[in-house]
């Protein structure tokens, strides 16, 4: 067995681990990387190893960082199948195509207002490559066991988002296990992680490595949404919630909705979700509303009462109001997407509050907004910050330090080997320390690039 870490090995992002096993190539999770410059600059390189070369690729779930560089992978020669659960192939068919769009509208804004350092800008990949990935997807249910040669896999749901599990590949009584992310016992909308199989190895991520969730955050960030928007309220301003189309911008629904039953929020308050995206996995989570824990009836009224926004015209009607109003867009990062021309309209009036309600990559827009950032970069020009900036504890779908060490507790056996991945450098390390000092397993950090033989 052998397994080069291509992604995700000194960062939290760009999941990609090609393991080797016998005759058969296959790839865990193909991601974008995001964040600082020097990783995005990643994404224009070549994987590393000959794309035709890989036999299949097992994808863990549908987010960006571990799915979004597929259609570059087929794109170079890549003819495999890509195998996931039914719900993580149609969360990835949109956010592939959502993707695509972002990327070509990236580039023509930058051609026409002439920021690119390079003559014209392209897209990292077009919808059209996007199409060609998607057509390779290939739903696997978890539970069943799929043969790919002499290898088996088997996915295990583990919480965090819909259809996310993690993968077990077995080759002559050897085990492989490959968390993907893990999500929280206590999720607003996803049902605990399950346990994973007996494993001779694991590759575990760390995104919460080194910190713990608040106590009682989950109960106590709807009263506090509800103060903000309140208060943002009465002083006539708005509320910008930057949100993950698929996962979070669910969740915040379900909360604002809940806070307008209770009579926490004004009963008549504007509510926008303007993500085309986010409505298209509203309406997938809703099919997939026997996976959630979340009674079927509150799935289905997610949307009731809240003006979806689908046109760019309308997007930007939106931003350019005035009226108080809750506004839900896209991307959670503010890396891209109608999320910027929100924030760009909204930043310098001190009347309004942006809400970030999710974890934010290091370098992102997010990231430096919460660490006090008073001017942030859009479409090329600098805006001055003078909204209230706040970060949301209680919405996170990972779990923490310690609720994953109480997940891995419950694994069968201890693995000969734990690799810690999809960490920045210190959350990874300090989760490798409690895992080698409170569990007594062999752990350790692998590096971008490295390759490991068993």
């Amino acid at each position: 067995m052998q397994i080069q870490f291509l992604g995700a090995a000194d960062t939290v992002t760009g999941s990609r681990h090609l393991v080797t096993i016998g005759e058969q190539r296959i790839l865990l999770d193909c991601g974008l990387f995001q964040g600082y410059k020097v990783l995005r600059e990643r994404n224009w390189a070549p994987l590393g190893v000959p794309a035709h070369e890989i036999d299949a690729v097992v994808l863990s779930h549908a987010h960006v960082d571990h799915s979004g560089w597929l259609p570059l992978l087929v794109k170079s020669g890549f003819r495999g199948p890509i195998y996931t659960s039914p719900a993580s192939r149609d969360l990835a068919e949109v956010l592939l195509l959502d993707s695509a769009h972002l990327q070509e509208e990236d580039a023509r804004r930058a051609n026409r207002r002439g920021f690119s350092r390079h003559e014209k800008a392209l897209p990292l990949y077009t919808r059209a490559d996007a199409r060609r990935a998607i057509a390779r997807l290939l739903p696997l249910a978890p539970g069943r066991r799929l043969a790919l040669g002499d290898v088996t896999v088997t996915l295990t749901p583990v919480g965090h988002l819909l259809g996310a599990c993690s993968v077990a590949l077995t080759h002559r009584g050897q085990t492989l296990a490959f968390s993907g992310d893990v999500g929280r016992a206590h999720d607003l909308l996803m049902p605990p992680p399950q346990v994973l199989p007996a494993a001779d190895v694991l590759l575990v991520e760390s995104t919460y490595g080194n910190r713990l969730h608040l106590a009682g955050a989950e109960h106590e960030a709807p009263a506090a949404l509800a103060r903000i928007v309140r208060d943002t309220v009465a002083r006539n301003g708005r509320v910008l919630l930057p949100a993950f189309a698929v996962g979070r911008a669910q969740a915040l629904l379900l909360v604002l909705q809940r806070l307008k039953r209770a009579g926490e929020i004004p009963q008549r308050l504007p509510i926008y979700l303007d993500s085309p995206m986010a409505i298209e996995a509203t309406a997938l989570y809703s099919r997939y509303r026997r996976l959630l824990r979340v009674p079927q009836r509150e799935i289905s009224c997610l949307c009731d009462g809240v003006q979806l926004v689908t046109s760019v015209l309308q997007s930007q009607r939106l931003a350019n109001s005035r009226h108080p109003a809750v506004i839900i867009s896209a991307s959670g990062m503010a890396t891209g997407g109608r999320v910027l021309l929100h924030l760009a309209r909204l930043a310098p009036d001190e009347r309004n509050h942006v809400v970030f309600a999710g974890f934010q990559v290091g370098g992102s827009r997010g990231a430096r907004l919460l660490a006090g950032d008073r001017e942030v970069k859009i479409f090329g020009e600098y805006v001055p910050v003078r909204a209230a900036i706040t970060g949301l504890e209680g919405f996170s779908g990972h779990a923490d330090a310690e609720e994953m060490l109480a997940w891995l507790q419950r694994m069968p056996g201890a693995p000969r080997q734990t690799f810690v991945v999809h960490g920045e450098p210190d959350a990874a390390d300090a989760l490798r320390l409690r895992i080698k000092d409170r569990l007594g397993w062999a752990a350790r950090v692998p590096q971008h690039g490295e390759t490991v033989t068993f």
